[in-house]
This record gives C-alpha cells, sequence and structure tokens, in this order.
C-alpha cells in the first residue's frame, strides 16, 4: 500500500514548507498552496488523501474552502492547523467537515499523531481546545447556530475585505459588478453597517479574514 498523500494549504510560505518536510519521509506531499481558491482546484487536480488547513488564507478563507471542498469531494479528510484558538470556529468546523483541529504552536510529533488518527478514521482535536469545547458544552449543551452569512456573501465579504474593488470581485466570483454591489449593501443593510470601515470589522469578527 502506497504513502497516504498529502495537500498543504497555509499563505505562509515558510511554514508550508516546514510542513512538507516534516510530513515527506512518511507520506507523499502532492503540492503547497496559498490561497482558498488554489487550494480547490489543486484538490480537484491530486485527489490527496488528507489535508492540512490553514484558517487565515486569501481569496477564500480556510473555514469557507474548506466547507466547500468537503462538499465537492466528501471522501477527503482535513485537519485544521491554525493560530487561531476560538472554540466556536472550532466547535463548527468540527461539526460541518474537518475531521481534526489543531494548534501551530502544537509539536511536530501532535502533527503526526493527529494524521495518524484521522486516517484511520478517527478524529483529533488538540487538548486545549478539546478541554474548552467540553467545558463550553457543560455550561451550555445547546448545538453551536451557523453564522447568519450566505456563502455567497462571505465570499464578497473576504475579498471587499481584502481591500479589492467591485470590480474585481467581480472578475474573481465570475458574476457582474451590479451583484457583487447588491451583495454588498445587502450585508451593510443585514449588520446595520455605514462605512467599509464597518465591512472589514464584520469581516474579522466572523473569522473571514485575520486581525491586521
Amino acid at each position: 500500500m502506497g504513502k497516504a498523500r498529502v495537500l498543504v494549504a497555509d499563505d505562509h510560505t515558510l511554514v508550508a514548507h516546514a510542513f512538507k518536510n516534516l510530513l515527506e519521509p512518511n507520506y507523499e506531499v502532492v503540492g503547497t498552496v496559498s490561497d482558498g481558491r488554489a487550494l480547490l482546484r489543486v484538490a480537484h487536480e491530486t485527489k490527496p488523501d488528507i489535508v492540512i488547513l490553514d484558517l487565515g488564507m486569501p481569496l477564500l478563507n480556510g473555514a469557507d474552502a474548506g466547507q466547500e471542498l468537503k462538499r465537492v469531494m466528501p471522501h477527503i479528510k482535513i485537519l485544521v492547523v491554525t493560530m487561531n484558538e476560538d472554540y466556536e470556529l472550532a466547535a463548527y468546523a468540527l461539526k460541518h467537515w474537518a475531521a481534526g483541529f489543531l494548534l501551530k504552536k502544537s509539536a511536530g510529533s501532535e502533527l503526526a499523531k493527529a494524521i495518524h488518527e484521522i486516517l484511520a478514521g478517527k478524529r483529533y482535536v488538540t487538548p486545549k481546545v478539546a478541554q474548552r469545547l467540553l467545558d463550553e458544552f457543560v455550561r451550555d449543551p445547546r448545538p453551536y447556530h451557523a453564522k447568519q452569512l450566505t456563502i455567497r456573501q462571505r465570499e464578497v465579504l473576504q475579498l471587499l475585505a481584502e481591500g479589492r474593488t467591485m470590480k474585481e470581485v467581480s472578475g474573481i466570483l465570475n458574476v457582474s459588478a451590479r451583484t457583487v454591489a447588491f451583495h454588498k449593501y445587502r450585508i451593510m443593510e443585514e449588520f446595520s453597517l455605514k462605512t467599509n470601515s464597518d465591512l472589514i470589522k464584520l469581516a474579522i469578527r466572523e473569522h473571514i479574514i485575520n486581525p491586521p
């Protein structure tokens, strides 16, 4: 039986290469990508067994890219490796599309353990996040509720928050500028936003982009 195939998605080149070097003795690293849209394209081309996924990526953030990847290629296992310790984000990802959640400050040996567990059909959550999830569930056992933004709204919001013009957004998403404007002003109306600065704050609060 051949080595498991791994695709690394992280917008920090040094981190992506470090993961590649760490994994290559035991796994076949089929590629590294630096944004969410490239992830969807390369995953379709290379068909990995598992994706190592950072959440804070440009063009399409890791959370939305991971959800879309799981929808179109449900057999792929996705391991989130992030600096973000937000337990609500972890809970949503694990419920809907991720098989594991790991922090970047974890040891390399924990990454190897997580991949091994996930490829064996199990789940893996780094202990610190797992304890927080347990604590919050005991305090409030109600299921986590998804955010109110639609997938298309999240795409538009991310690109605008990254500083792209509506014309640039329309080209990236292959829709008309009028459609982009519709989504922008619908978001502003629904969330009572007044300025582009408010849009950026919303994108940060919804974990669509990272804080500056």
